[in-house]
């Protein structure tokens, strides 16, 4: 059976996971690629794709309220928690289509995927070896360097808690200033460079601890290449795409184009 590369979509809540996976759709039909999207946010609502499978077909979070008498805290629990009974369907329903590549978009709160054991459970039984992680950094929390320090922090736990491949992406890229990303790509390249932006920050414990972190980072190799996106023109889709080939296809180009 063909086996396709499942790119999981993952970042905290309002970075964009839901276009970002709607743009690399449309991104992969553009170029002849075929690719399916898988929605596993039974919270969601009003998504900016039609999901060829659907979490919501198993599990619902205002059903499970209902049924439990939960908040919508609790409830989105007991969805994530939910997740690993349904995730035998779900692949059988994924595999169905025999697509190259698996578009999967996460749960809206990252905790709810990230820091539970369903999740590192569903990663592992889709697929363990054809799996990579776009982890996504919202740009208004990254224009400070205390602020993009605590998202590479993030990245790094997600990577340590699902230990699959992964890239960080920086989302909405086209909201921000020239400056502003020229500013970025040199701390995402360079410890350094983000090292000295942390250490002229106004003296505080938060400053502070976003020192300890840079070392740390540096020290545990938490930096990968920060590829920059946006919907518009399908910007930072190629190279996304270009990261998934030399993973998994030694850098060689399957596009129909």
């Amino acid at each position: 059976m063909k086996q396709g590369v499942y790119i999981y979509f993952i970042g905290t809540a309002g970075s964009g996971k839901s276009t970002l996976t709607s743009t690399m759709h449309s991104w992969f039909n553009l170029h002849g690629l075929d690719s399916v999207i898988v929605n596993l946010d039974p919270g969601a609502e009003n998504l900016p794709y039609k999901p060829d499978v659907d979490i919501r077909d198993w599990i619902s979070l205002r059903e499970v309220m209902e049924e439990y008498r939960l908040g919508p805290n609790g409830a989105q629990i007991a969805c994530a928690d939910m997740l690993a009974l349904n995730t035998d369907d779900v692949k059988k329903s994924i595999e169905s289509f025999k697509s190259d590549y698996i578009l999967v978009d996460t749960p809206g709160q990252l905790e709810l995927f990230v820091f539970r054991e369903a999740g590192k459970y569903t990663v592992k039984f889709l697929s363990p070896e054809y799996s990579v992680i776009c982890y996504l950094i919202d740009p208004a929390l990254a224009r400070s360097p205390s602020g993009f320090v605590s998202q590479l922090l993030l990245s790094v736990n997600t990577n340590f808690r699902l230990g699959q491949p992964h890239v960080n992406v920086l989302t909405k890229s086209d909201l921000l200033s020239d400056d502003d990303r020229m500013i970025i790509k040199k701390w995402s390249y360079d410890p350094d460079e983000l090292y000295g932006a942390v250490v002229h920050e106004q003296p505080s414990v938060y400053r502070e601890m976003s020192e300890h972190i840079v070392r740390l980072l540096r020290d545990l190799g938490g930096y990968t290449n920060l590829i920059f996106t946006s919907k518009e023109d399908l910007i930072g889709m190629d190279d996304i795409y270009t990261h998934v080939q030399m993973l998994f296809s030694g850098g060689e180009d399957t596009s129909k184009d």
